[in-house]
């Protein structure tokens, strides 16, 4: 008999000094990894934790680790590339599978909603995202899927791009 089991986690990027990313030295990488019922970790691109039972549970940390990794690649990539990143949120969820003799994860899906000051920003800043799934430290180190669905907006606009 398998089960699965799901881990979403949500990755807010905390970092924008009022410019966005307009340059590589111009934002913070500092960012809140939340779940619901859990307390928020403050994290930034080094983070730091212990093993703790009260605190997040491997899984869970795994997950948020495939989406902060992602999210700081893709900052860097729009940084250098001239797309000026407001707004960062990755709604993300993991998939395990519990098996008799142990588990294992199945997938990773991201979905970030990305925010960019321009209209002719939004292919660049859709198409970075595969850059920035190559350049992930923590996707290729996994033995499952790590897939990406994001959602770009243009700031002070209603419409959004898949």
């Amino acid at each position: 008999m398998t089960r699965e089991h799901t881990y979403p986690v949500v990755v807010t990027w905390t970092g924008d000094k009022g410019t966005g990313t307009s340059g590589y030295r111009d934002y913070g990488r500092e960012h809140e990894l939340a779940a619901e019922g859990l307390p928020t970790i403050a994290g930034s691109s080094d983070p730091a934790f212990r093993g703790d039972p009260s605190r997040w549970n491997p899984e869970q940390l795994l997950v948020g680790a495939l989406a902060q990794c992602h999210m700081l690649s893709y900052l860097h990539k729009c940084a250098t590339a001239g797309v000026t990143v407001t707004g960062y949120v990755d709604d993300a969820v993991g998939t395990m599978a519990e098996t008799a003799d142990g588990g294992h994860f199945t997938e990773v899906v991201l979905r970030p909603t990305v925010t960019v000051t321009s209209p002719e920003m939004v292919d660049a800043a859709v198409e970075l995202h595969e850059d920035a799934h190559k350049s992930c430290f923590i996707a290729s180190s996994v033995n499952f899927p790590v897939r990406a669905e994001p959602t770009i907006r243009v700031t002070g606009s209603d419409v959004a791009a898949p």
